[in-house]
């Protein structure tokens, strides 16, 4: 009778444990990010989502002005930085580096977001073009990992590492309409470089995972969403576009305790538009 009395009271304490530590599962207060592009588009969605949501947030974006007016619209939430930066050019990436090294003891979240595009026929595509885009969103995005490993490796453990989110596309899964030949090249390069590097840093703490977004409104798509807005409205199966709060939520999961076992995958926040597009293929 004693031994079950006693066993009875671990059962409960344990249940007590996982009921307390499952209200904690999405909880990011206190940590420190960087959202690169944070300053617009998809990159303000998520900053938005970490500012309100307790984390301190810094943001880059080439444009300083841009960079400036948006953290000081989402400090009246919480703690947000500007650093505008050029993240094609290594030297002002290094700054920036130094910048996290020198203000910061800890890195928990790095967001990969900032990226370029281009469309043009494919017969008079430039070159320029082709260096563009894939200098912005697959070398920097390297290369910038690489420089700030050492923190992120620091600031992680094994029940709750570090988390690096890349920022992919559906179009670099499925085949895109438009003619934007680099674009779709440099997010299918992402997608791989987000599963290698999963495997390869897994041991030191530190989840890596992509997210491939459908239709948001964002600088972009903002041309394609004014001429073709209805259309592409309509051919997303959820019937709209996406919202700042699908985006910010998804990169909260990502970065909370409820996907502590979650790295290497791929999750399009689309509505549905990839398999739809498959389907009408």
């Amino acid at each position: 009778m004693l031994n079950k009395r006693i066993t009875s009271k671990y059962y409960k304490q344990i249940l007590l444990l996982l009921r307390d530590n499952m209200k904690d599962l999405f909880n990011v207060e206190g940590k420190v990010a960087l959202v690169t592009g944070g300053s617009r588009g998809i990159g303000a969605m998520i900053a938005e989502g970490f500012v309100k949501n307790g984390v301190k947030t810094y943001i880059t974006s080439r444009k300083s002005d841009q960079c400036n007016l948006k953290a000081d619209e989402l400090s009246k939430f919480g703690e947000c930085i500007s650093i505008p930066t050029d993240l094609t050019d290594m030297n002002e990436m290094d700054k920036l580096v130094n910048h996290i090294n020198e203000n910061e003891k800890q890195l928990n979240f790095l967001i990969n977001n900032a990226g370029a595009a281009w469309g043009a026929p494919f017969d008079t595509f430039p070159e320029n073009g082709w260096d563009k885009v894939m200098d912005t969103n697959v070398k920097a995005v390297f290369f910038l990992i690489q420089k700030l490993i050492k923190m992120l490796e620091s600031s992680g453990d094994n029940s709750d590492p570090s988390r690096i989110i890349n920022v992919g596309s559906i179009d670099g899964i499925g085949i895109p309409r438009a003619e934007t030949y680099s674009y779709p090249a440099s997010k299918a390069a992402i997608h791989q470089l987000t599963r290698v590097l999963a495997n390869r840093l897994a041991k030191r703490n530190i989840n890596v995972n992509a997210i491939a977004p459908g239709p948001f409104q964002s600088n972009m798509m903002a041309h394609s969403l004014k001429e073709y807005g209805e259309q592409i409205k309509n051919s997303v199966p959820r019937g709209r576009i996406g919202i700042p709060e699908d985006m910010a939520g998804t990169s909260i999961f990502l970065c909370s305790k409820a996907s502590a076992y979650i790295t290497g995958s791929i999750i399009p926040v689309d509505g549905g538009s990839l398999i739809a597009r498959r389907h009408m293929e």
